[in-house]
């Protein structure tokens, strides 16, 4: 018959596989480490891991985009100065510096406390755990979701709408929603949704309960920010700015007009992210260091 303290090691091994698998409460990190986090999850363990490297994106290098890069400044100067703001969905076409927009903002005031966190579509599930996790901090948080959309039924729709507003335990007065889609809607659209739509004698057009809840949680974003593709000359503006980033003096940037054109016409897109890319290519043939 095994002895006490053979028992004592079996009983504690089990205690400590049970605990390997167990939700554990998300712990608070180092906040001085970084102006970034990202959520992350493996298995039942959640944790924010501060991001070493933040992109140095500035609101100066973003070009073409100024209308938006006003509305968002102001929501994002009103949030950190403790003033009412708003969520903000930002959409519209793939590569025209939604994302960067976000990032260029946490850069511009990270001196003065505003915090990203970065959450994948897939852990929205646990953002009440977050909400939770920074009440209180003095610190101005953004929970950023990039590249937002999602398909019917998955779980973080509804527990982000009710984020958003409608939930009683709603977010503290120090965190904002910050996502970015391609879809302004954030759900699929089909031809099957029209059914619900009836007409009445008079004209008056009802949508159908379908539309209303594909919209329903688009609207409740506070501020909605549009992006468009550009033209060729915003492109080209776009590309000289990046040549300017990476140390090209305006001659050489003249002299890539062309090749800047025919790289957009291989990519089928004129996006600003293309035109990043070009400027890589052409720094990096040149033998010119990232700055």
């Amino acid at each position: 018959m095994p002895d006490l303290d053979s028992l004592i090691s079996r009983a504690e091994g089990l205690l400590a596989r049970l605990e390997a698998v167990l939700p554990q409460p998300l712990s608070a990190p180092d906040w001085a480490a970084s102006s970034a986090f990202r959520y992350r999850k493996s298995g039942a363990h959640a944790r924010l891991e501060p991001v070493r490297h933040v992109a140095r994106i500035r609101l100066a290098d973003l070009k073409e985009v100024e209308p938006q890069k006003e509305r968002l400044l102001r929501n994002t100067a009103q949030f950190v100065a403790g003033k009412p703001a708003n969520n903000v969905l930002l959409t519209g076409a793939r590569g025209t510096g939604k994302s960067s927009l976000i990032k260029a903002c946490l850069n511009e005031f990270a001196d003065q406390g505003l915090r990203l966190i970065e959450v994948d579509k897939a852990d929205l599930v646990d953002l009440p755990d977050l909400v939770e996790l920074v009440s209180g901090r003095p610190e101005r948080f953004i929970v950023f979701c990039d590249d937002l959309s999602f398909d019917e039924g998955e779980p973080g729709y509804k527990i982000l709408k009710s984020m958003l507003d409608g939930s009683v335990a709603e977010a503290g007065d120090n965190l904002l929603i910050y996502a970015t889609s391609n879809r302004r809607h954030l759900l699929p659209e089909q031809m099957r949704d029209n059914l619900g739509y009836r007409h009445t004698e008079d004209g008056e057009v009802h949508p159908g309960e379908a539309v209303e809840e594909k919209i329903s949680l688009s609207e409740r974003f506070g501020l909605w920010i549009s992006f468009y593709p550009f033209s060729q000359d915003e492109y080209l503006a776009i590309a000289g700015q990046w040549l300017r980033f990476f140390g090209l003096g305006e001659e050489q940037i003249a002299a890539q007009r062309q090749p800047a054109l025919v790289w957009a016409l291989e990519r089928g897109s004129r996006s600003g992210r293309v035109a990043y890319q070009f400027a890589r290519d052409v720094a990096g043939r040149g033998g010119i260091e990232h700055v």
